[in-house]
């Protein structure tokens, strides 16, 4: 896998690109402080992004099984690049709705591009090789984050906000350039015959694949856990940040939780042989409601940083194996609308879970939120863990 040209321009791109996002997402959240008061406007504001991702993505998920998954990177890379000018633009003008363009453009630029790096993953490596490169290519994703949290937080100090958009501006740009370089065998001949089947079909087409795959029904909906702590999560960093009336304490959180997931990507590639995909999904999303509850006590610096360290350490053992499961149980003529439509799943819930955030810190605080966000992830962990016994033992019974 090492050997592999491909798999160095995937990382290489993965870490360029994350410097980019994090320097651009810390800058986000620095000018809705200046300019939004409210959580729940800051919320608000977010969520007409995921909004625009969630209405291309029936398309983007048909596009990329259809054409060329390079091409479909490419076009999507060149739209988030752009879409960095428009927030330049709110920047000099002051005005949040320039903002909005951002994110409207910069999130249907991620309506495209993950579906067909997801489908792409598994071109260029064998099967048994695509745990490891998928916790490799979250580690890389996390140390990006890591170093472009650190890094916005030094420049935020030293450099004009505008100047941390030109950085993602230019890591963007190169992103762009390095995919050029991809050479990805999508077996052309076969391509061109499945692509005219494919032109006739529909993108609902994929519902009764989900259906006949348990496995991949259930994970996709235990995935509804770790979304509950994603989905507000710059939004309780703030709280946190305001709580503690620390700034420092926003680094401390990035930090631990990257590096925590890196060590949870790396422990489940030991394990994964030995524990099954099942037993990793569910005890990591009780990990999660448990790091939840633990933020009821968010006043205290350190009980903090151990929530977001055991957070950090299921999140880094779940997305690895439910990307694994995604890659091997779909067949690949479904990749590109699968990925699609886990991605729109995604943003629904990204979107319904940060309008509660912010209606919730507005109503109730941060700490009381917390602890209704753990019970109910662990209560969703214990009815699916419940349901696959269950269904385990109707399958025993009638073997």
């Amino acid at each position: 896998m090492w050997r592999n040209r491909n798999v160095w321009i995937l990382l290489t791109g993965e870490f360029i690109a994350g410097l980019g996002l994090w320097l651009s997402i810390i800058s986000n959240l620095e000018f809705m402080q200046e300019k939004v008061p409210s959580d729940f406007v800051k919320s608000l504001l977010m969520a007409t992004g995921l909004v625009a991702g969630i209405l291309v993505g029936p398309y983007a998920g048909k596009l990329t099984d259809q054409k060329s998954k390079k091409t479909v990177m490419l076009m999507s890379g060149l739209l988030r690049a752009v879409s960095v000018i428009f927030m330049l633009i709110a920047i000099s003008t002051g005005s949040v709705w320039w903002m909005v363009v951002f994110f409207v453009l910069i999130q249907i630029s991620a309506a495209f591009y993950f579906p067909a790096l997801q489908a792409a993953i598994p071109l260029v490596v064998a099967d048994k090789d695509l745990l490891q490169l998928n916790g490799v290519h979250m580690n890389i994703s996390t140390l990006s984050r890591i170093i472009g949290t650190a890094a916005a937080g030094i420049l935020l100090v030293l450099l004009p906000l505008s100047m941390l958009y030109v950085g993602s501006l230019i890591a963007y740009i190169m992103i762009f350039i390095l995919t050029f370089f991809l050479k990805i065998d999508e077996d052309k001949g076969k391509q061109q015959a499945k692509n005219n089947t494919q032109e006739k079909s529909s993108f609902k087409d994929v519902f009764p694949i989900i259906k006949g795959l348990p496995i991949v029904f259930m994970t996709l909906l235990i995935t509804l856990v770790p979304l509950l702590f994603l989905g507000g999560f710059n939004l309780m960093v703030i709280n946190i940040s305001e709580l503690q009336d620390s700034s420092a304490i926003k680094g401390w959180i990035y930090t631990t939780e990257g590096v925590s997931f890196m060590i949870g990507a790396f422990f489940i590639k030991q394990i994964s042989n030995k524990i099954s995909s099942y037993t990793i999904l569910f005890g990591s999303s009780l990990l999660i409601g448990v790091s939840q509850l633990l933020l009821y006590f968010a006043d205290i610096q350190v009980v903090t940083i151990l929530a977001f360290l055991i957070f950090g350490f299921a999140v880094g053992c779940f997305f690895p194996t439910a990307a694994t499961i995604f890659q091997t149980k779909v067949p690949k003529d479904f990749h590109g609308r699968f990925f699609s439509f886990r991605n729109m799943l995604d943003r629904i819930g990204f979107q319904v879970i940060l309008l509660m955030t912010g209606f919730l810190l507005d109503l109730i605080g941060l700490q009381l939120m917390c602890v209704l966000f753990g019970i109910l992830s662990i209560a969703i962990t214990l009815i699916f863990l419940n349901k696959h016994n269950q269904t385990q033992q109707t399958i025993n019974q009638n073997q």
